[in-house]
């Protein structure tokens, strides 16, 4: 059995420097991306003063990158499957930060919409092939472990840097460097990432392309995020939002039927076969829909009711960041280790629910420490036990050759459960409030709602931990290690794969 190396002790090897030098490149992208969708938040108001949005338009600042990123992640991953994950991990980079460059000069409203729409694309490029990448560099369960925890770090960190790096840019310059700053991270990255990263070749356009499904798959989720995020200011019911909805669904049944009649689909239906790719998917989304209130909605009462600054919020959220800094140190990993992943993911989920339901109780006057300080650490004591193992359960069983397929449903998840925790946690808090408006002052209103929708996201989180002890099923971890460490003696489809892949790059 191989023993898993400590955190201290650091790659020597040419091979191993290589592949901790990738994970370090990957994840310098995905904080790139996880600081934009922050960064931006905070420069809103300016931007919108200089650009001369109205409120509803402003809007379309977040969401033209919210619809682009969410619906190509499907369709990029699948082609790094098939021409090779670096070179589209690396197209990403270049559209990315091409267009935040666009953004950061844009001299009217359409412009910036029009640069953020190529924006997304851009990330989505990026993000899709980031966990294919780090599951085929490190097949082994210790070391996969070890590399998720700095991916969930660095995801689940960038938001809190990215208030804090939006209010001292937008305070000492402008809006337009909150865009600025990813060029130089992009770059760096793309340098890296070019000469480091291991070249695929993938499995090849021989057979074509299925541009069809392709674009039905697209269309798809194009239109039910854009019915998600659109449902916040018409309505659930609104003729919009339903009309949008169910072309979501008339599209995706048309993409279903035709990707299991055609030889070679952009998205083999043999994916869904695999349960610890799609249950791990939907527990894990569950969380990020629960997760999204504490920290949009956590910001909103900061400003508006505690009435801190960007630099003040974003450092309130510091307990959350570091306690998942030091769970990255290999702790979750030997957590799951010695008493399996659900123990731990279910533990994770309900320490979240405690950061929610304590954040529910706050009030006009309710000092940082303890309420706030101990609400966040315990969210991000939920976040860093949890979201480890359910990335490395669904990516699991996927065999090598699908991987930027399945690491696209899997971040997939996470940006239709933060998209869709956002848009309903947010009319529960707008609903309440002016449900309450007529009896209470506006700050006790105001309060009113983000409770609610606190609650809200602990029950969601709640039905998540019903699911993930129906859907996960809870395995010794020593046998856990020994399937996957076994796979390659075995002669098992993942390491017919994995040759295949290897042998295709040498």
């Amino acid at each position: 059995m191989t023993v898993a190396s400590t955190p201290s002790s650091v790659p020597t090897s040419p091979a191993d420097s290589r592949r901790w030098a990738t994970l370090a490149i990957v994840c310098l992208a995905q904080l790139m991306i996880v600081l934009d969708v922050t960064i931006v938040n905070v420069a809103l108001p300016l931007i919108q003063q200089d650009l001369h949005f109205s409120q509803g338009n402003l809007t379309w600042v977040v969401n033209a990158f919210l619809v682009t990123f969410g619906s190509l992640l499907l369709l990029t991953g699948r082609i790094g499957d098939l021409v090779g994950r670096k070179r589209v991990f690396l197209a990403g980079i270049v559209t990315f930060t091409v267009a935040s460059l666009l953004c950061g000069v844009a001299p009217t409203q359409e412009a910036l919409v029009g640069a953020r729409f190529l924006q997304g694309i851009g990330a989505a490029a990026q993000a899709s092939v980031i966990l294919a990448i780090i599951v085929t560099e490190f097949p082994e369960v210790v070391e996969r472990a070890r590399a998720m925890s700095v991916y969930v770090f660095v995801s689940v960190a960038g938001g809190s840097i990215g208030l804090l790096a939006g209010g001292l840019l937008t305070e000492a310059l402008s809006w337009h460097w909150v865009f600025f700053v990813n060029l130089p991270i992009g770059i760096a990255t793309y340098a890296l990432g070019h000469k480091l990263i291991r070249a695929d070749r993938g499995l090849g356009l021989g057979h074509g392309v299925d541009w069809l499904g392709s674009f039905l798959v697209t269309a798809s989720l194009m239109s039910a995020i854009y019915a998600i995020v659109e449902a916040t200011s018409h309505g659930w019911t609104s003729l919009e939002v339903l009309g949008f909805g169910g072309l979501a669904a008339a599209l995706m049944a048309a993409f279903l039927a035709l990707e299991a009649r055609i030889e070679n689909p952009i998205m083999p239906l043999r994916i869904l076969r695999l349960r610890g790719l799609v249950n791990a998917s939907l527990v894990r989304g569950l969380l990020v829909t629960g997760m999204y209130s504490t920290f949009f909605l956590g910001t909103l009462y900061l400003e508006h009711v505690r009435h801190y600054t960007a630099l003040q919020t974003g450092a309130a959220f510091l307990p959350w960041t570091l306690t998942v800094a030091v769970l990255a140190q290999g702790i979750t990993a030997r957590l799951v280790e010695r008493f399996g992943p659900l123990s731990v993911i279910t533990s994770g989920m309900a320490s979240a629910i405690a950061g929610l339901l304590l954040f529910a109780t706050v009030g006009p006057d309710t000092a940082f420490f303890p309420t706030i300080f101990l609400a966040c650490f315990a969210i991000g004591l939920g976040i860093g036990s949890a979201f480890m193992p359910l990335l490395t359960l669904a990516m699991a069983d996927v065999p090598a050759e699908d991987a930027g397929l399945g690491s696209g449903i899997t971040t997939l998840s996470q940006q239709i459960g933060g998209a869709l925790g956002l848009a309903v946690l947010s009319t529960i808090a707008a609903n309440h409030t002016k449900a309450l408006a007529a009896d209470h002052g506006a700050t006790s209103a105001l309060i009113g709602g983000y409770q609610l929708a606190f609650i809200a996201g602990a029950a969601v989180i709640a039905i998540g931990i019903v699911l993930a002890f129906a859907l996960l099923r809870p395995r010794d971890p020593r046998l856990e290690l020994q399937l996957a460490q076994g796979s390659a003696e075995d002669g098992g489809p993942r390491a017919h794969a994995n040759f295949k892949i290897e042998e295709q790059a040498a």
